[in-house]
């Protein structure tokens, strides 16, 4: 991206933003949130979807992170894609795509039909992520207000992140499972309204060519390397993943020599060469890799471990929610006291601690643990998303800093999709590891115990005396499974704060 593209709205962005520029980021911040919401609002409605759609446990995982892969595998190339024909003309194409994704998605008849809704999702979320950050960088010209919007976007990715569950449970109460995706299209059109009215339109004047071979091979590393991930966790290792693994890195290293050479690349590789950005990105790939992979099970632990409803699961995790909003207040404070490295550092091993907090929360019955786990690391992974996206915007000269966002964005939904993925697969494996002898149960009841816990509370419930002392140790399987994964997690958030911690710097005077 060139330094046109980034140069302030003539119109909108001379001096200190005002009211139109504030109403703009409401309208991007709406779009981001809906987004996040969209990656986890599914968490709470497994239970209620596995019973109408029955799919197995591969199947179920791809419904979850479908929308994620397709979301980080076309980041880059829609991003330039919005240099070409406008961000805003994009973001309204993107928002009426999201829509009508949403509809498919609301009504699939089976498992299949949903997963490539949830593909078309992605599709159209690729479409707006890359567009709302260079706008907010475009409109808030201000170093000061811009770090106040810059946390403002990010509690919306992370607010909405958290929010998914409690909007699950709200509509579950009382709809169908397919309701998740329908509240969809009435917050699709406000924001296509708002952004049409108040954002201001920006684009590369001398964007380059676009390069198709780029873009396939990016969208084929992606791909292949994930299939590949989630076939040996099923699997193991055997031909078909490790030729997989193969074909996704080559492909990887195709398309960064492939960007070397490019006078218009989709990706500004060398900005890995500075410590800075790589040290900011990985750091904050990690942290949303745990924070996602933590939600996709803790919404159906407090429902099928628990025995909350759907709404009592969704209001439980609400302090989650809650204190990464909270850090907007915050946040302007905390990076301009401890610098954006350390602020990046101290707010992933804050949330590395509220990660061992819920671990230990997860095996007591009451509910206390849980919320201060929540609360804690709600307040980390807030600050942690503001930190690192001003992090990416100040590693870079101005006229990269559209690049490093597109970048940043995919570090982001790549981590939620591994996240699901990886942490899912293993949550998975340990759970089975733990269950108990099933060889006395019926062929069928024995294989739903195995596949699931959601699969085993249907087949055991009012099994008497036997199914309910089978469905306890599941339960407890399933425990077991949540904290160690959450430990993991815990491990992974306090290794990316140090590499934060070393490796981005620390600038006081903002």
């Amino acid at each position: 991206m060139s330094n046109a593209d980034l140069a302030p709205d003539p119109a909108t962005a001379a001096g200190p933003a005002g009211l139109r520029q504030w109403a703009a980021l409401s309208a991007l911040t709406l779009a981001v949130t809906l987004l996040a919401v969209d990656g986890t609002v599914l968490a709470l409605a497994v239970p209620a979807l596995v019973a109408e759609l029955q799919p197995t446990a591969t199947q179920l995982l791809w419904i979850g992170d479908a929308y994620s892969f397709a979301l980080a595998g076309l980041l880059i190339s829609m991003g330039t894609l919005a240099d070409r024909i406008g961000r805003r003309r994009l973001l309204l194409i993107g928002v009426t795509g999201f829509g009508a994704a949403s509809l498919l998605a609301a009504f699939a008849p089976s498992p299949g039909w949903l997963i490539a809704a949830r593909v078309l999702l992605g599709v159209a979320g690729a479409t707006l992520m890359p567009s709302t950050l260079s706008i907010v960088r475009n409109i808030f010209t201000d170093a000061r207000q811009r770090t106040h919007a810059v946390a403002v976007w990010s509690a919306g990715a992370s607010g909405g992140a958290a929010l998914g569950p409690l909007v699950g449970g709200a509509l579950l109460e009382h709809y169908w499972w397919g309701s998740v995706f329908v509240i969809n299209v009435p917050i699709m059109l406000l924001v296509l309204v708002s952004v049409a009215a108040l954002v201001p339109e920006s684009r590369d004047p001398r964007p380059g060519r676009f390069d198709l071979l780029s873009a396939l091979l990016s969208v084929a590393a992606i791909v292949a390397l994930v299939w590949a991930v989630k076939h040996a966790a099923k699997a193991g290792v055997d031909l078909a993943g490790v030729t997989a693994a193969a074909a996704g890195l080559i492909g990887g290293v195709l398309f960064v020599r492939r960007q070397r050479r490019l006078p218009a690349p989709l990706v500004d590789v060398t900005l890995f060469a500075r410590p800075v950005f790589t040290g900011t990105v990985v750091a904050s790939l990690i942290a949303i890799f745990a924070f996602s992979g933590l939600l996709f099970f803790f919404s159906q632990y407090l429902q099928l471990v628990r025995g909350y409803s759907p709404l009592q699961a969704g209001l439980r995790e609400l302090p989650l929610t809650l204190a990464s909003i909270a850090v907007v207040a915050i946040a302007a404070a905390a990076l301009n006291r401890l610098g954006v490295g350390r602020a990046l550092g101290a707010a992933l091993l804050t949330a590395g601690v509220g990660m061992v907090v819920l671990a230990i929360g997860e095996g007591h019955a009451g509910y206390a643990p849980l919320a201060l786990g929540l609360v804690v690391i709600g307040l980390g992974v807030g600050l942690a998303f503001t930190a690192a996206t001003d992090a990416v915007l100040s590693a870079v000269p101005k006229d990269r800093a559209g690049s490093a966002s597109a970048i940043s964005e995919m570090a982001y939904e790549f981590g939620v999709a591994l996240g699901i993925a990886l942490l899912g697969t293993l949550h998975t494996v340990l759970y089975r590891s733990a269950l108990p002898d099933l060889s006395t149960l019926p062929g069928p009841t024995g294989d739903a115990v195995h596949e699931s816990l959601a699969t085993a509370d249907r087949a055991l419930t009012g099994n008497g005396q036997q199914g309910a002392e089978i469905l306890a140790a599941a339960r407890d399987a399933f425990v077991h499974a949540m904290q160690t994964t959450s430990l993991i997690a815990a491990v992974l958030l306090i290794a990316a704060g140090m590499v934060a911690w070393k490796l981005v710097p620390s600038p006081r005077d903002r």
